[in-house]
């Protein structure tokens, strides 16, 4: 691993550093390499805010269920780099091999000459050169950031688009509006091209119908063209081809049923050959690591009081605190436990609006540094923050220290202790505990 782990840091000293949204230099790389991008198997490019992860592991899971060979690309990853490359493969995909991923990475080194490139650039050269020598039926395909000129956004002819809720975040990048933001991620529409629209506000759902109407790009937009809801805890998914009574899905949390109904309604607009117990078979298959993950086992498991549950989710903005605090609401009542939370965030997020959807519900709070991240918000503001929104908080050196802390003090019953705040922080967790994705 070692000969990966010097070209990753080698990677991390390019320059622009910083996000620069730019697709010129990714032309300049793929030219040449001889434009791998023109030879990747069907695309269904997916870009959104919140929900893009899961709504792609429902996609593969139904795929896969259905026979499909799929490869996947995502970001960030959480322990392993390799986790961003899934490669089809019978009976399931595998992440690239180190060698591979290696020789892949240092091809596009040697192409791009030392010229000016960012990291996910790079990474995403990479990624659809890997993608153009595999055989597979379809890639799934997802933005890093925004969307008009994110490095994905350079397949001319994709065979579906998908936008998931739009929220606020990355304003830095893309505007402090939700119409702003809406209008990037409605970049990666095409001329002629169906997309399919998750709920959105009614300020994010205008502007993507307006970039749509420039480009012709017909839309299937939740709520008008399709619809779903949550029934004696089942999705009833119905559209112009007929009603699906499905189950619900694995991943834990109403916000699910939200990423789940988008997989089908972008997997029966595709066209793809998916026969209708597929989607079943899909939903309750489907993983996605570090989104209300229940750890079971490992190092950190045994550092919780006896009886506890341990979750763990990357949400980092105040949407996906909402989704987050909803899910623990919904186990609250469903299984009464005192909520204690281990936050770390990034100072680029909204940390006081994530924190303030968890007051009344928490009991108590410890924040923690992100590991290896400069931009770590210190946990003594996190732990500020977290009074300000009526939670009892104090700041801890690291998560171990937290869960002996919490296992120290007394508690009624055993409670259910969230990790969140940040995917980088679910990362370090998972590779702490000793349980990394595959």
């Amino acid at each position: 691993m070692s000969g990966l782990d010097d070209i990753l840091t080698r990677l991390l000293a390019l320059h622009p550093k910083l996000i620069d949204l730019s697709l010129d230099r990714m032309w300049r790389l793929l030219e040449r390499l001889g434009h791998p991008e023109r030879n990747l198997p069907p695309v269904i490019h997916v870009a959104g805010t919140n929900g893009k992860g899961s709504t792609i592991a429902f996609m593969r899971a139904i795929l896969e269920q259905a026979g499909h060979h799929v490869h996947v690309y995502t970001s960030p990853h959480l322990v392993r780099f390799n986790e961003r490359f899934r490669i089809a493969a019978e009976g399931g995909g595998k992440l690239v091999g180190d060698a591979e991923l290696r020789a892949t990475i240092e091809e596009c080194e040697r192409a791009n000459g030392g010229e000016p490139i960012t990291v996910f650039e790079i990474t995403t050269a990479a990624g659809l050169l890997l993608f153009s020598r595999h055989p597979a039926d379809v890639l799934l395909l997802e933005v890093g950031l925004g969307g008009r000129l994110d490095a994905t956004n350079v397949v001319d002819a994709p065979l579906l688009s998908v936008i998931t809720p739009v929220s606020l975040d990355h304003a830095e990048y893309l505007g402090d509006t939700l119409e702003s933001i809406a209008a990037e991620k409605a970049g990666i529409l095409k001329r002629g091209v169906r997309a399919v629209i998750a709920p959105q506000s009614t300020e994010a759902r205008a502007a993507i119908a307006r970039a749509a109407e420039r480009l012709r790009a017909p839309l299937l937009i939740a709520g008008e063209d399709w619809n779903f809801s949550e029934e004696h805890r089942r999705l009833v998914y119905q559209d112009d081809g007929g009603l699906l009574d499905l189950p619900a899905p694995r991943l834990a949390g109403r916000h699910q049923f939200v990423n789940a109904a988008v997989a089908v309604a972008a997997l029966r607009a595709s066209g793809l050959k998916i026969a209708p117990g597929t989607y079943e078979a899909g939903l309750v298959k489907a993983d996605w690591p570090a989104r209300m993950q229940r750890l079971t086992q490992g190092q950190l498991v045994r550092l919780a009081p006896p009886g506890s549950e341990l979750w763990l989710d990357g949400g980092h903005n105040p949407d996906g605190g909402r989704a987050v605090s909803a899910a623990l609401a919904d186990l609250e009542e469903r299984a009464p436990k005192p909520l204690v939370m281990i936050v770390g965030m990034l100072g680029t997020k909204d940390f006081e609006g994530y924190l303030r959807c968890f007051g009344g519900l928490a009991q108590r709070l410890y924040a923690v540094p992100v590991p290896e991240a400069e931009r770590s918000v210190a946990p003594s503001q996190i732990a500020e923050a977290a009074e300000r929104v009526g939670i009892p908080a104090q700041a801890a050196s690291n998560v171990e220290e937290a869960l002996t802390a919490i296992a120290a003090v007394s508690q009624d019953a055993p409670p259910r202790i969230l990790i969140g705040g940040s995917l980088y922080l679910a990362g370090d967790v998972l590779r702490r505990n000793g349980t990394p994705p595959e």
